[in-house]
């Protein structure tokens, strides 16, 4: 009866060694580096997108990417004398221990000369279709304040803390691809210099050319979780650890073809 179970386990192993050997001596790559890498933000905005929107209506408002949205709902359902939802309590502490989690685990990497960026969109996967497995077990019995659905909502937390930290420090010149507020400042600001601005506009053409894909992305991604939320229920986290892949699949692909030049002693 276990060896199923082990046999999974072992085929993640090896897969995980595998991802690791792609990027070993590598640096950080840089968004612009090939086409690939230039498509990452716009996969990895509609996982976003789509994991936010079906998070939020399959399991009684839980924000899994613009995770202060929580702070807002649960503050809102305190002065109104409503019980809190454990998930929205715990949600932001999940988020910021997995950040700093996760910035210990690409440190360690580093010392070993392997680029952080397959790493973090293998976890990242792993995430979201364990999140995925066991909405697809409990269905349709889906009981949000129950420890187990708990247990999967912080998973997605978890996931998005990751994508957060790929854009940050795993792929050079990323906009956010888990939160808009910023990219959508940014990109009104860059359209302002582009139109009016007296200066060379080149800088800001370049940063509206990086933050619009994303911008698009999440919106996206928030449209089709939606529909498809509707029509599935948690099931159609099926379609943000797909994209989930692929983007894994897209980034393992840029690397090999187009290697980062390697570090040196």
């Amino acid at each position: 009866m276990m060896a199923f179970p082990e046999n999974r386990l072992a085929i993640a192993a090896k897969l995980a060694c595998w991802v690791a050997s792609v990027g070993a001596g590598m640096a950080v790559p840089s968004v612009d580096d090939s086409l690939g890498t230039k498509l990452l933000p716009f996969a990895l905005s509609i996982v976003a997108g789509s994991v936010d929107i079906i998070g939020f209506l399959g399991l009684d408002g839980l924000f899994t990417a613009h995770i202060t949205g929580n702070l807002v709902i649960l503050a809102a359902k305190l002065v109104a004398g409503q019980q809190a939802p454990v998930s929205y309590l715990i949600s932001v502490p999940v988020f910021m221990v997995v950040l700093t989690l996760t910035r210990l685990f690409v440190a360690g990497l580093e010392r070993i000369g392997i680029a952080s960026l397959l790493p973090l969109l293998l976890l990242q996967f792993l995430l979201l279709l364990t999140f995925f497995a066991i909405c697809l077990a409990r269905w349709p019995h889906i009981e949000p304040d129950t420890a187990i659905m708990i247990f999967a909502g912080m998973l997605g937390v978890s996931a998005m803390a990751l994508q957060n930290e790929v854009a940050r420090i795993s792929l050079k010149g990323t906009p956010s691809t888990a939160v808009m507020t910023t990219n959508v400042t940014l990109l009104a600001i860059d359209v302002g210099e582009i139109l009016f601005g007296r200066s060379p506009r080149v800088a800001a053409r370049q940063r509206a050319k990086r933050t619009w894909p994303a911008i698009v992305g999440f919106l996206l991604g928030c449209a089709l979780g939606a529909a498809c939320e509707s029509a599935f229920g948690l099931r159609s986290l099926m379609l943000p650890a797909g994209i989930a892949l692929v983007a894994l699949v897209m980034g393992i692909a840029a690397l090999r073809a187009h290697p980062v030049e390697r570090k040196t002693a």
